[in-house]
């Protein structure tokens, strides 16, 4: 190991460092910590996949296994059962799926994608896998149907023939439909592509063909010719049957539905236009938008259903998406919030020839999912037991806690439950297939998501499941109705005024801080009672720093800049600051807090709102990072033009400083402030910044209470801030002008640890990281518990610069002597709206601050390890001493997104994701490289914005706008995962067929059946031809079905496979007799020519 220049260590952010972490080590610093963690100890998997599947494209139903199946238009597939079983796949082409078809009560389930793709899935494993997969390369495909208990899949395809596969060997019949046999001869035209396939529910030997153009088939699958054709001049969308085989239902593009006789070959025995006006003179009513799809169900009691979707008038502008469900006299529009993609009727029996007795009706639309109930009246909606409302409101930021105290879920999910809606139905969620889990992780996890109305939803996120459990709008804090001269006038987003840009959590105390992009910071307590705020209590906070040359009155050292935090407890917040001049142009709040009594519920309740108003006619810099304290009761925030610290205890703000002026007479960069002005000297007088204890509005006029709002003088051209998103740095050079004009604060890290260099005392600290690698510390004086708490100032003191790294400061931490994590400290949490008398509320707000912290038991010459992580490299700094021990540059060509010192199980690590797609995790203190997998490229920024890890080994992200991915860098987990994730499949006997009846049996009216393998195998149909398509054997073959073997279903797996192993080895077998067949055919043959070419010669002729 080399010893370090220390000079090296501060200045050297233009060395290069190595790929291998370059291990420094002090005078002080010869001991090493014993690290427990090692590479074997980090594996990186997907676990589950929440939310509402993005762009749905197709949709499934297993009547008997009551599983549902939705397929996308990226070749996702998303699979769901009971409340906590789902299940997400994806084809590897990434093509749409167009339709799905299960192997009822088989667990297995057919895909047909747009890349006229068919792919067979076993969902008898707990991660489904491909089977067998065919390629057409010669038709493309536009509709396939599957009957129930058939191996025999139909294909119809856009030049209108009809193909058909084998399922279980995925093998092409010889036996084809082609078009000019099915239409007419006298037909001229094509028919158009199949867009319907269906048997008779009564006789599986006739099989309807629907034609896009309007003609549907009846064809006889034996004789291989068509029984009937049935003509109508506006093309078909669907076709459904009646259970007894004797009536179907099309439904056309000019919004009518034909019912039709089997028999009766002319015309319709009725046409119904159900959105469609009736004139009275007997005309054709008015032509209405295509109706879409039509369901026809049949009830022993009662009338049929008949549901459909589409089919409005057009004069309907503007009105949603609707379903008409029809039952007898009766017609009910069911309006819908989103474009409809498909609809499923769900009904008691799998068998199409009985009566159906449909319950309920599966609606995907474009962005949701919902179920109606078909048995109650005025068909109520089933409330909803899936995550699927992640993007009710599109996230915008996103926080990951794991291991959270016990008592937290219960505690926001009773205040939760409050907020449901009623009107639901009564029954049980119909779609109830599959089991859990039988996982041991049992830690509590909760995810936190911010959206772009202001909402905050708190999610269960235990045991790989995801369950809603509280929602907070914070929109309510403000007036909605902005005035016009408002709305001009500001430049935050418009259309998303409330979006939550960043949100602190300290789940023991349950404080809550949200910073908006309203350049707003909310806290909030969290309270179980109900209580009406009559004002809520606003602080408005200038933040602008200009490097300007001014003078001070007496011609000597420039003059202090003025403070600008006026706390306003009434009023509106557009009440001009009172430490401001008012010739600057207006000190408005981009959003204005109401003025009326805010009702708020058992939950969240707002505490204080803190607002940044325009200074000089700009307005406020959106805020980059946000930390609180519930143990010191203070919430500081960053921009880029400085920081604030709010005491949220005495509502007032404590510290309003500029970047510059944090670094006081050590500044190291060389800032030059642009053209024409000239440079301006470093302002003093920051070691101490004491504001007495003095009334809140004369400290915010203190002078000693430092600040940077400084007017331009006439003339000065003011920098431009009005860029709201800063751009990081991502050159090593650091005395750039442009990049001095953006330095902002980009983290914070709260922590008690030693202030100074040589410190012997620990003492309340706060870490200021920097978007050009600073990192600077400020030291904390804080008041007595209890009264004293109440009245006197917190005091915070600039103590200089810890360190600086090349890049944007990520994430801080500190380590005791032993490498163990010291968490920040923190206050239990009370019920801040106590019913008792005041002795008792004293009591509870008296309440000590508990410090977890084991650093306050060590003794005074043992020291801490700071953890630092930039953009591009990590340190770790030994305290009190502040050398520089490890280092390691984490990327030279990329930079890092989000960054986390994680405890896991065996240790503590820092896990790193990059731009370049890579996830690494690092040894702490030690940076030794762990893990580096390249696993997901940066396609779009949501992934950048919602990634984050958390403690034992898992992460999460947006995958899409509606989807959460959750993954793991555990060793431990990726072994138990397969325990942890729930069945799909289980054992379920196949409802009995329906009884024939005697007459029916006895003369023939019942169901007809049919040997299709008879039919349609190779030896009456012969070889397909071997250019249509190719069979592609799956991944998920023998091998992938080996790993079903397990669980509730092992012995009908194991039993299954026994079978498709003797199956495949007897296939070897016949193959090998007709290779030996055809050898001895040959050899006989030759022989014979043999004998006749030397039956005439003599022996010497031979």
């Amino acid at each position: 190991m080399k010893k370090f220049n220390i000079r090296k260590v501060l200045d050297g952010l233009k060395e290069v460092s190595s790929s291998t972490p370059s291990v420094q080590v002090g005078p002080q610093e010869n001991h090493l910590i014993q690290e427990t963690l090692q590479s074997d100890h980090f594996q990186l998997c997907k676990t589950v996949r929440h939310g509402f599947p993005y762009q749905p494209s197709s949709m499934a139903f297993d009547p008997v296994q009551k599983i549902l199946a939705i397929g996308t238009q990226s070749g996702a597939l998303r699979l769901f059962g009971r409340p906590g079983v789902e299940c997400y796949c994806q084809h590897e082409s990434g093509a749409a799926v167009i339709q799905l078809q299960f192997l009822i009560n088989e667990g297995a389930l057919v895909s047909a994608l747009a890349d006229d793709s068919v792919h067979l899935w076993n969902l008898r494993q707990k991660r489904p896998a491909i089977l067998h997969s065919l390629k057409f390369s010669k038709e493309r495909i536009t509709f396939c149907h599957l009957p129930f208990q058939s191996k025999w899949l139909y294909i119809g395809t856009e030049r209108g023939n009809i193909h058909l596969v084998n399922v279980e060997s995925f093998m092409l019949s010889g036996y084809v439909i082609m078009w000019n046999k099915a239409i007419e001869l006298s037909t001229k035209a094509h028919p158009g592509p199949v867009v319907h396939i269906s048997d008779n529910p009564m006789d599986e030997g006739k099989l309807i063909i629907g034609f896009e153009s309007g003609i549907v088939v009846m064809w006889d699958l034996k004789s291989k010719k068509a029984d009937s054709r049935y003509t109508y001049d506006e093309a078909i969308h669907s076709v459904a049957w009646h259970h007894e085989g004797k009536q179907f239902i099309c439904s056309h593009s000019d919004g009518t539905l034909t019912i039709w006789n089997i028999r009766g070959q002319g015309k319709p025995i009725q046409t119904i236009t159900p959105h469609g006006k009736q004139p009275k003179d007997g005309k054709k009513p008015e032509p209405c938008k295509p109706i879409l799809k039509v369901e026809y169900k049949t009830t022993r009691i009662g009338e049929p259903f008949m549901i459909l979707s589409g089919g409005l008038s057009y004069d309907t502008v503007g009105r949603r998406p609707c379903l008409t469900v029809m039952h007898g006299k009766s017609t009910a529009v069911l309006e819908m919030d989103y474009p409809i993609v498909d609809f499923l009727t769900l009904c008691e029996t799998p068998y199409a020839n009985d009566f159906q007795e449909p319950y309920a009706v599966v609606v995907l639309l474009e962005k949701d999912l919902v179920v109606i109930d078909l048995a109650q009246n005025g068909y109520p909606i089933f409330e909803n037991p899936y995550p699927l409302t992640i993007h009710e409101s599109p996230v915008t930021c996103c926080e990951y806690f794991a291991d959270c105290p016990v008592d937290l879920i219960p505690a926001l999910y009773s205040v939760g439950s409050r907020q449901k809606r009623q009107g639901y139905s009564k029954k049980e969620w119909p779609i109830s297939g599959g089991n859990w889990g039988q996982g041991t992780q049992s830690y509590p996890e909760i995810i936190i998501t911010g959206h772009a109305d202001g909402a905050v939803k708190f999610w269960d996120a235990s045991a790989m499941m995801l369950q809603v459990l509280y929602k907070l709008k914070t929109a309510k804090v403000f007036d909605r109705n902005r005035s016009k001269e408002d709305k001009g006038s500001t430049e935050t987003s418009d259309e998303d005024p409330f979006a939550i840009q960043i949100m602190a959590w300290c789940p023991e105390s349950r404080m809550l801080c949200v910073a908006g992009v309203s350049a707003n910071i909310i806290i909030y307590r969290f309270s179980k009672l109900e209580v009406t705020t009559e004002v809520v209590q606003l602080l408005e906070v200038r933040m602008q720093y200009e490097l300007n040359d001014i003078e001070s009155p007496d011609g000597g050292e420039p003059a202090l800049p003025t403070p600008g935090a006026s706390p306003q407890t009434s009023g509106p917040p557009s009440h001009p600051s009172t430490s401001s001049n008012n010739s600057d142009g207006g000190n408005m709040p981009c959003l204005k807090v109401r003025s009326t009594p805010l009702k708020q519920s058992a939950g969240y309740q707002v505490d204080l709102v803190v607002q940044l108003v325009w200074v000089s006619g700009e307005p406020p810099q959106q805020i980059t990072s946000l930390a609180l304290n519930s143990s010191y009761g203070l919430v500081v925030f960053g921009n880029s033009n400085g920081l604030a610290v709010v005491d949220y205890v005495q509502k007032t703000v404590v510290l309003n400083l500029g970047t510059v002026e944090l670094y006081g007479s050590n500044d190291p960069y060389q800032r030059q402030p642009r053209s024409p002005r000239k440079t301006r000297q470093p302002s003093g007088g920051l070691c101490d910044i004491n504001e007495g204890s003095a009334t809140s509005e004369d400290r915010c006029k203190s002078p000693t209470s430092v600040f940077l709002s400084v007017c331009p003088p006439r003339g000065a051209n003011p920098l431009d801030h009005r860029d709201n998103s800063f751009s990081r740095s991502r050159s090593s050079s650091v005395t750039s002008i442009d990049k001095e004009a953006r330095e902002a604060i980009s983290s914070f890290h709260f922590s008690d640890t030693f202030a100074r260099k040589g410190d012997s005392t620990l003492t309340p600290c706060l870490y200021v990281g920097t978007t050009l690698g600073t990192v600077l510390a400020l030291a904390l004086t804080l008041p007595p518990a209890g009264e004293q708490r109440q009245l006197q100032p917190v005091i915070l003191s600039p103590t200089g610069m810890l360190v600086r790294l090349k890049g944007s400061i990520m994430r801080m931490a500190l380590l005791d002597s032993t490498g163990s994590m010291l968490p920040p400290a923190f206050e239990p949490w009370f019920e801040p709206n106590v019913t008792a008398d005041g002795e008792e509320r004293e009591k509870v707000r008296k309440r000590r601050p508990v410090s977890v912290s084991p650093s306050t038991s060590q003794d005074l010459n043992e020291s801490q390890y700071a953890v630092v992580c930039s953009e591009k490299q990590a340190k770790v700094i030994s305290l009190p001493s502040q050398t520089c021990i490890y280092k390691h540059s984490i990327t030279e060509a990329s930079f890092i997104l989000r960054a986390d010192v994680v405890q896991m199980s065996q240790g503590v690590s820092l896990a790193c994701f990059c731009a370049n797609g890579h996830i690494m995790t690092l040894s702490v203190p030690g940076l030794r490289p762990l893990m580096d997998v390249n696993y997901l490229p940066l396609t779009d920024m949501r992934i950048a914005r919602t990634f984050c890890f958390t403690n034992l080994g898992q992460a999460m992200y947006l995958c899409s706008p509606t989807e959460v991915q959750r993954i793991t860098y555990s060793q431990d987990t990726c072994e138990n995962l397969q325990e942890m994730l729930g069945e799909l499949f289980t054992p379920v006997e196949t409802p009995e067929a329906p009884n024939r009846g005697f007459f029916k049996g006895l003369f023939g009216g019942g169901a007809q059946s049919l040997d299709r393998e008879e039919l349609f195998g190779e030896i009456s149909s012969g070889k397909a031809n071997r250019s249509l398509a190719q069979h592609i054997p799956g991944p998920g073959g023998l091998e992938g079905m080996k790993g079903a073997a397990s669980g509730v279903v092992g012995d009908l797996a194991r039993a299954r496979i026994a079978l498709d192993e003797r199956g495949q080895k007897l296939g070897e077998l016949d193959e090998r007799t007709a290779a030996m067949m055809t050898s001895a055919d040959s050899f006989s043959k030759h022989a014979h020519e043999m004998m006749l070419k030397c039956k005439d010669k003599k022996w010497y002729q031979l």
